[in-house]
């Protein structure tokens, strides 16, 4: 009973980390990714499908996004797709691929990106707060029904507190890995 409460605890956890590792891949760095593009749905046959599943992404060097519809007539929807997305990149067009070229970022772009991150960071620890307090009191309501013992609440929190230090430690871990890489010319 209380295994099933720390293991739930650490997987929710990891999950918060998870996700604030995907939701970074996706901010610019002045670097290509492929991720950039990863959740921009392009209208196909009616229904807006993943830009992944219309077109190959793949990168012509590190500051490159190379995208090569399937379908000739699917350039127009793909650039349409792209200009309207929050990327603020402008796609060049040559014949049926699409290019998006990275500009450099400027310093002071850099330091908002470096921002956004930390509050990105700031919203994991939230939620691995949050998961620590669902588990704490699912102890204290066990205690209340007395299914445990008080040493035993207190070993628990004690391991759930843990628990949440890693997550938080692993956090700041992933946004200064995030914020190096903004800040690296």
């Amino acid at each position: 009973m209380l295994n099933d409460i720390k293991n739930d605890a650490q997987t929710r956890m990891g999950k918060s980390i998870e996700s604030l590792k995907h939701d970074l891949l996706r901010l610019r760095t002045g670097r290509a990714s492929t991720a950039l593009v990863d959740n921009i749905k392009v209208p196909y046959y009616g229904s807006d499908m993943p830009l992944t599943q219309v077109a190959s992404v793949s990168l012509a060097d590190g500051r490159t996004i190379v995208i090569t519809p399937w379908e000739k007539q699917m350039v127009a929807p793909i650039e349409k797709a792209l200009m309207a997305s929050d990327l603020g990149i402008t796609p060049t067009t040559a014949g049926t691929v699409i290019r998006l070229n990275m500009p450099a970022l400027t310093e002071e772009r850099r330091r908002e990106l470096a921002k956004m991150v930390s509050h990105e960071g700031e919203n994991a620890k939230i939620a691995i707060r949050n998961v620590r307090r669902d588990a704490l009191q699912q102890v204290k309501d066990l205690l209340k029904e007395k299914l445990i013992t008080e040493d035993d609440d207190r070993r628990v929190d004690d391991e759930i507190q843990k628990l949440t230090d890693k997550a938080v430690k692993d956090v700041d871990a992933v946004v200064k890995a995030k914020e190096d890489e903004l800040m690296a010319i």
